[in-house]
């Protein structure tokens, strides 16, 4: 397979026409460091290329089957591994379970020429945050290599509409693969197998709880991450089924919190303009935050802005999530124009040794200054990089060294307070 066929290139044109581009030109996003594993040469030698010519990312080692990458995985310790999943060794699957048990914070992106429901659903089970299909434009690949290193799962727009029957190719869909996923997803709609865990969000000077970030929890097997879940639920046509579910969970936990505090709650574009939203809301917006996640792209700006201001009047704040991640993230800052902007957990982790990393949460708090939104930042896991943050001036921040995500039972009241010293 040639460079061409497996269409990684990408345009000057395409690479120039970043939002990043209103940045200061000193600022330049974090690379995400990258694993390749493939065992046929031109496409390994492509997606190498693809990675080395693309200024976010770092290319770390090329694998050729399973054994290797996770060999290599383990000494390298990859933000993001791209794995053939039907390369020797065993294939994706034992590479991404490899990988996941010898470098737990790698991430994995499978990317294949089987489009099935059946091998989707088979490498997201063994850990993968996303899937691409063999043929995926440069852009697409690059895109889902910086979700799966923030954490969000990526599955490929033409291969949902396949899965979802609103595109039938030639070969076999997997009707089999998709009625299992059916029912999978409808097990955890019919015997509550979702759940919510809160992440507290805090104030950087005195350590005082402002509000909590709802994130969903599964209990039923398979075990795998949460994006997974909302992944495969988007391919079987229940994507706006769970989501709401989740929607409904997280607010029913709303009477346990401090009254003083926010929910944050994660919604994507096609679920905040739905009219679902805004009833869900309607009497308890004065105590939410909804964050605009980016599972699914923004077809229409204009709607999503009309319905935001209809949120907005019930009192509802908005905030931009992984900002200083991607293209996307930034698209959303400037035509939203958000009351919160979250800096994504790749750009705090070292950002008190890379220079790289304060200029751009600068920068990003400087723009959020100017336009009246506070600056939320995500993944603050070291004393050494809540220091920097509260050096630049950061007001807002969540992530492990704070607290971790917790259920609210009865036994287990919300954290209401956090010592920074």
């Amino acid at each position: 397979m040639s460079l061409t066929e497996t269409k990684v290139t990408r345009t000057r044109a395409e690479r120039q026409s970043s939002p990043l581009s209103l940045l200061p030109p000193t600022t330049s996003l974090p690379r995400v460091r990258v694993l390749v594993a493939d065992d046929q040469p031109d496409t390994r030698r492509a997606l190498a290329d693809l990675v080395v010519t693309e200024p976010s990312l770092e290319l770390v080692g090329l694998a050729g089957d399973a054994e290797e990458a996770v060999a290599l995985a383990h000494r390298e310790r990859p933000d993001v591994a791209l794995l053939d999943v039907r390369m020797p060794g065993g294939g994706g699957p034992r590479a991404a379970r490899g990988i996941r048990r010898r470098s737990p914070r790698t991430r994995v992106v499978a990317f294949s020429a089987y489009g099935d429901l059946s091998t989707v659903t088979q490498m997201l089970d063994a850990g993968a945050d996303g899937y691409l299909v063999k043929g995926a434009p440069g852009e697409e690949i690059v895109n889902a290599i910086h979700h799966a290193a923030r954490g969000r799962g990526t599955v490929a727009t033409d291969l949902l509409r396949r899965l979802t029957g609103r595109e039938r190719p030639e070969e076999d869909c997997g009707a089999e693969g998709r009625r299992r996923g059916v029912s999978r997803v409808r097990r955890v709609l019919d015997s509550k197998g979702l759940a919510m865990a809160f992440q507290p969000i805090v104030d950087l000077i005195d350590g005082s709880v402002v509000g909590y970030e709802a994130l969903a929890r599964f209990a039923l097997g398979p075990e795998r991450p949460p994006d997974a879940w909302f992944a495969e639920a988007e391919a079987v046509g229940l994507g706006r089924e769970l989501e709401a579910a989740a929607l409904r969970s997280a607010l029913a936990h709303l009477d346990r919190l401090p009254a003083e505090t926010y929910l944050s709650l994660n919604a994507s574009p096609l679920t905040a303009v739905s009219p679902f939203l805004k009833r869900l809301l309607a009497d308890v917006g004065e105590r939410i935050v909804v964050e605009i996640t980016e599972h699914a792209p923004v077809a229409d700006y204009d709607a999503l802005r009309e319905a935001l201001g209809e949120l907005r009047a019930q009192g509802v704040r908005v905030a931009i999530d992984d900002a200083g991640a991607g293209f996307a993230s930034l698209t959303h800052i400037l035509r939203l124009m958000p009351d919160l902007i979250k800096l994504d957990m790749v750009l705090t982790r070292g950002i008190d040794t890379d220079d790289t990393r304060r200029q751009l949460a600068s920068a990003l708090s400087s723009f959020a200054s100017g336009i009246g939104a506070a600056i939320v930042a995500e993944g603050i896991e070291t004393k050494a990089e809540l220091d920097a943050l509260r050096e630049l001036g950061v007001p807002y921040g969540q992530g492990f060294l704070l607290a971790r995500p917790t259920s609210l039972g009865k036994s287990s009241p919300p954290v209401t307070h956090i010592r920074l010293d």
